[in-house]
């Protein structure tokens, strides 16, 4: 795991003094903060993974896609298993596809991910959402987790929304022009608003 993003402290000091909510959040769970792997591949896999399905599941399959993989998830070791073992692993055929697709790329250099860090915030959500299996959500995860962009709100998160209605007492769907007035408030942090309206439901600290 990295070191805590250069933004962070900055960021939390900025967020608690726009936001009652954001400030008794950050108190609570001062004990962590955002890591990342660094590793673009590796979480691309654990997001295609992760779609549609509970945190539990996730894990699960993880577990044994890792397995597969023999510990080492790169694009090498992916490539050369077959699709039959993927499958066994829990993984769905359009997850499968969309892995082995991903090892191709990486492997043939048809993509990139180091032209990423010259992106802005919509233009890497573009080109990350030209892979096979990455849509804007798995974008804006990556975004967040593995080049941890300060400003990323990912309003079709379902923890997130769960999160704001909990957190400010609003019904489930909370409106979404709420949820744009709390975008301009945590701006340009709102990826650090983010992280921390998901500890507030998940005890575990999530990582991509």
């Amino acid at each position: 795991m990295s070191k805590v993003p250069a933004y962070w402290s900055k960021a939390k000091k900025h967020l608690m003094r726009k936001d009652k909510v954001m400030k008794n959040l950050i108190k609570k769970y001062s004990d962590n903060n955002l890591t990342t792997r660094k590793n673009v591949f590796f979480s691309l896999c654990k997001s295609i993974i992760g779609q549609q399905i509970s945190v539990a599941a996730a894990n699960s399959v993880f577990s044994k896609f890792k397995l597969a993989c023999k510990s080492k998830i790169n694009p090498k070791n992916v490539n050369l298993i077959k699709t039959s073992n993927l499958k066994k692993c829990g993984l769905s055929r359009q997850k499968t596809k969309g892995i082995k697709e991903l090892s191709k790329k990486f492997l043939n250099k048809s993509f990139n991910p180091k032209l990423i860090n010259n992106m802005s915030d919509e233009e890497a959500i573009e080109y990350l959402s030209g892979l096979r299996q990455i849509g804007k959500w798995s974008a804006e995860m990556i975004l967040l987790f593995t080049y941890n962009r300060p400003n990323i709100w990912p309003v079709q998160d379902i923890g997130l929304l769960r999160a704001i209605s909990n957190n400010y007492k609003k019904k489930y769907l909370p409106p979404k022009i709420f949820v744009r007035k709390l975008k301009i408030k945590f701006s340009p942090y709102c990826s650090v608003a983010t992280w921390y309206l998901w500890r507030s439901i998940d005890n575990e600290p999530i990582q991509y």
